[in-house]
């Protein structure tokens, strides 16, 4: 079954707990947690701070995206505040393959993520030293993008390069209704959503209309 991941980049920040708990009611599997630090991506939002106040608010699984430089500088302090995934992008840094096992030994699962440009061969020698690969469907920095479509593909090129590993393929970006059982079609397992959910009437339907459109396959 497919995972859904609300975004809280787009939720209504001076009500994230009650936020947090609509979407968790409603069946919400993770949530995914971008953090940006206004060098990697023109945009800046939360810290380790943030987080650990959202860990006490829920017991879903948090996969803390980190958008910024230098992703070995934080890991510690936001594997302390709660992430049980610490996501990473292959363009961040000279030295993934390090950063990836850094997550590992800090306890908390390896992700990894591809800008929409970056090809998935990049992932080809550390294929063993990850968790999740979070294909970007937009360029990182901001909420509410249209889905690249360019980037359809590229999700059935990392579920083939995976092979049988039980590797999560996450796609965030642009996810809706009408693309959901096309993305799981291409091999995603978890699809992040974060205007999808958040900007609608009513956020938990929109977590409940997901997770139906995902389980329509071919």
């Amino acid at each position: 079954m497919p995972k859904i991941a609300p975004s809280i980049l787009s939720a209504d920040f001076a009500a994230l707990g009650d936020q947090i708990a609509i979407v968790e009611a409603a069946g919400a599997d993770q949530l995914h947690v971008d953090v940006m630090d206004g060098r990697f991506v023109p945009n800046i939002t939360i810290g380790p701070v943030v987080v650990e106040a959202i860990r006490k608010r829920t017991r879903l699984p948090l996969d803390v995206h980190l958008m910024i430089v230098e992703p070995e500088r934080y890991i510690p302090a936001f594997v302390a505040a709660g992430a049980d995934t610490v996501t990473v992008h292959v363009e961040a840094g000279p030295h993934l393959q390090r950063t990836l096992a850094q997550i590992r030994e800090s306890g908390a699962r390896a992700g990894v993520a591809l800008n929409p440009s970056t090809h998935p061969s990049v992932l080809a020698y550390v294929l063993d030293d990850f968790d999740l690969v979070l294909v970007m469907s937009v360029n990182p920095g901001f909420g509410g993008q249209k889905f690249i479509p360019a980037t359809l593909a590229k999700v059935r090129a990392v579920r083939t390069l995976l092979g049988s590993r039980p590797v999560d393929v996450s796609v965030d970006g642009g996810v809706t209704v009408d693309l959901a059982p096309i993305l799981v079609d291409h091999g995603a397992t978890t699809l992040v959503a974060g205007s999808a959910i958040f900007n609608a009437p009513d956020p938990g339907a929109a977590v409940k209309q997901l997770r139906s459109a995902s389980e329509m396959r071919g």
